[in-house]
């Protein structure tokens, strides 16, 4: 891993992360809800691939898609320890429903009205919580497909990401899927744990809002269970009402397609799990206790912070945002665009062919699959810690 230490032009900005309120950092406020949406809906056209649409500042919050996938991972409640408990499990079956609580609960609340940057090429974002040290690489831009690698020595545990978010506009609404594929390795059991992650919905007719949806299934391929998880909503009238944050599931034994366990709830407040033998009910996971209240990460050491670092790369964007200067945001989007097709220009290099720093990376043309393997068995502690 390299890390190019140099001169600082610009400040490092971090903003909090969304918690379980679906906050961020409080001295951001968007636009009004309507001139973002009148702005949208004059740009985009339905059945519109919206990958490679470039969102007016005014549309995005203050940080990198980057950032908020690594949030996912690293931001948790200072009580939660539910990546521990995956680990700890007596046996296969108590590790495996910790990785479904665990899966949940990389399900976070967003902001309707606002998105994050869209990567550029080589962006990275490196952060430590504890003994987690977690790494992101942007490892392509057509189309957009973020790696990420994060590993704990003392739980002797690894995770392996990659995600490209394919979204459509469908006139009242923005469809977008989450395809890759999500690995967490318990290396003390010998374990592989294989998941997928759940679809974006924003709704903007009859009544805005936003959603996560589809089906999630983990995998353990060493024990052969399963869990097929289902996010979706309750019944509404006319997109009024309803529950628009239920998940229900099952866990099951792929080898004898016997259910062992039902599970049934909410992301955003407490998931049950059901014994389908004895009939006994409890809680694996409760939202409030594993991401409220989270707190913004902190600079630990900034003279190793590197220059593709995505708090580093937007700064100038995002204290624009944050103070609500249009003018100067729009000037300093531009000037992160012009300095990716410079970058580009000079290495002389297409994205195919980009250097990559921590990923080794390939794409399957006839699967449409790529591959994304960290170059390093541990990711090194971050200048960037989580609180």
């Amino acid at each position: 891993m390299e890390a190019t230490k140099g001169r600082r032009q610009s400040e490092i900005v971090l903003t909090k992360p969304f918690s379980l309120e679906g906050e961020s950092d409080q001295s951001y406020r968007a636009p009004s809800l309507l001139s973002r949406l009148l702005t949208l809906l004059k740009n985009v056209r339905p059945g519109s691939d919206l990958t490679h649409f470039q969102l007016p500042p005014m549309f995005n919050f203050p940080k990198s898609q980057l950032q908020c996938y690594g949030e996912s991972v690293y931001c948790t409640s200072s009580n939660s320890n539910l990546l521990s408990k995956c680990n700890s499990g007596q046996n296969p079956l108590e590790r495996f429903t910790s990785v479904v609580a665990w899966s949940i609960s990389t399900t976070r609340p967003t902001s309707f009205g606002v998105a994050p940057y869209s990567p550029t090429l080589g962006e990275t974002h490196h952060v430590s919580k504890g003994n987690l040290n977690v790494l992101l690489e942007q490892v392509s831009v057509n189309p957009p497909v973020s790696a990420l690698h994060a590993t704990d020595e003392k739980e002797n545990i690894e995770m392996i990401w990659w995600q490209q978010p394919v979204p459509k506009f469908s006139g009242t609404s923005i469809e977008a899927e989450v395809h890759g594929k999500r690995l967490l390795k318990l290396l003390n059991h010998g374990e592989t744990y294989e998941m997928n992650a759940p679809h974006l919905s924003i709704r903007i007719l009859p009544v805005p809002g936003i959603d996560w949806v589809g089906n999630v299934n983990i995998r353990c391929l060493e024990t052969g269970l399963v869990a097929e998880i289902s996010y979706n909503s309750s019944h509404s009238f006319l997109g009024f009402g309803g529950n628009r944050k239920l998940i229900k599931g099952k866990i099951l034994d792929s080898s004898s397609f016997k259910v062992l366990y039902e599970v049934d709830g909410q992301w955003d407040k407490t998931v049950k799990m059901k014994d389908m033998n004895s009939g006994e009910v409890r809680v694996i996971y409760d939202a409030k206790e594993a991401i409220a209240g989270l707190k913004t990460p902190i600079v630990k050491d900034e003279e190793s912070v590197w220059p593709t670092e995505s708090a580093l790369v937007w700064s100038e964007l995002s204290k624009a945002i944050m103070n609500k200067d249009w003018e100067k945001a729009k000037e300093a989007k531009k000037g992160v665009e012009e300095r990716q097709k410079q970058m580009l220009r000079e290495s002389g290099v297409k994205g195919e062919n980009w250097n990559y720093k921590n990923f080794r990376v390939s794409y399957d043309k006839e699967r449409r699959e790529w591959d994304c393997s960290p170059t390093h068995k541990w990711v090194p502690a971050a200048p960037i810690i989580a609180q």
